[in-house]
Parts: C-alpha cells; sequence; structure tokens
C-alpha cells in the first residue's frame, strides 16, 4: 500500500472550492498524471457517480473507474479501481479565513496481486506525484 497526504491553503473559499473538486473530470486540470477523465453516469453529480479515467504515471498507462463514495462540505471521496489497483482520494476542506481554503489531500493505493511487489517503487513515484499536484491544484483553483 501506498499512502501520500498533503495540507495546503488556497486562496478560494470553501465553497467554490468543494464544488470545484467534487467533479472527479476536472483532475484533468489538476493531477498530473490524469490524462482523460470522463463522467460515465447521467444525472447530477452525488455519491454513486462514476468516472472514467485514463492516466499515465511513469510510463505507465492505467485506467480506472472512480466512484464518489463521500460527499459533503468538509470532504469528498474517490475510490478508483482496476484489476491491478483501488486507489482512495481523499480530500478534506476547513476554512482558513480570509475567503481562503485549507486542503488535506490524501491518496492510498493498493495493488493488487504481484504488483503488490512494486509497492516501495511507487512510493517515490507518488510522493514526487504529490508535490506536482498541490502546485497543479493551487494554480488551478486559485485560477477560478
Amino acid at each position: 500500500m501506498v499512502h501520500v497526504e498533503r495540507t495546503f491553503t488556497v486562496r478560494r473559499p470553501r465553497e467554490v472550492v468543494v464544488e470545484y473538486l467534487r467533479d472527479f473530470a476536472q483532475a484533468e486540470a489538476w493531477d498530473p498524471g490524469t490524462q482523460r477523465c470522463v463522467r460515465s453516469t447521467p444525472g447530477p453529480i452525488g455519491v454513486g457517480t462514476e468516472w472514467h479515467n485514463e492516466s499515465k504515471l511513469a510510463g505507465i498507462s492505467t485506467e480506472l473507474t472512480y466512484r464518489l463514495v463521500e460527499d459533503s462540505h468538509d470532504v469528498v471521496e474517490f475510490e478508483g479501481k482496476n484489476k491491478t489497483a483501488t486507489t482512495v482520494d481523499h480530500i478534506a476542506f476547513e476554512d482558513a479565513g480570509d475567503g481562503s481554503t485549507r486542503i488535506t489531500y490524501a491518496a492510498t493505493i493498493t495493488f493488487n496481486g504481484v504488483a503488490k511487489l512494486s509497492d516501495p517503487v511507487f512510493k517515490l513515484i507518488f510522493e514526487r506525484i504529490g508535490d506536482k499536484t498541490v502546485d497543479a491544484m493551487t494554480r488551478t483553483l486559485e485560477g477560478l
């Protein structure tokens, strides 16, 4: 299992930040690995909404189905699955004053079968991606 967590502040109100990030299709703008992310369920976004995500990390392409599993003013959480891994993206929000929002972004990736052997390598890769995610998410949110 690989776990990466970052806490940072963006100069945007919580309502704007939560509304934007609860649509996982927006990951194309803030997730360095996401190349394409398309909602695959109709209707308004809420618990149970799914997205098809295509990512490329360290030269490896993968596709996952993400599902929104928690949707509140304080937390949005997505679970992504394919035959090789399950990933949980947990994003928590709190007011930071002056119209800013403190975000705690945690990604936990659990590899299945022989893919578990790659945990140490992917830990290093995801630590670097974590820093890039903070930069891209901050830039994207503050540009709204």
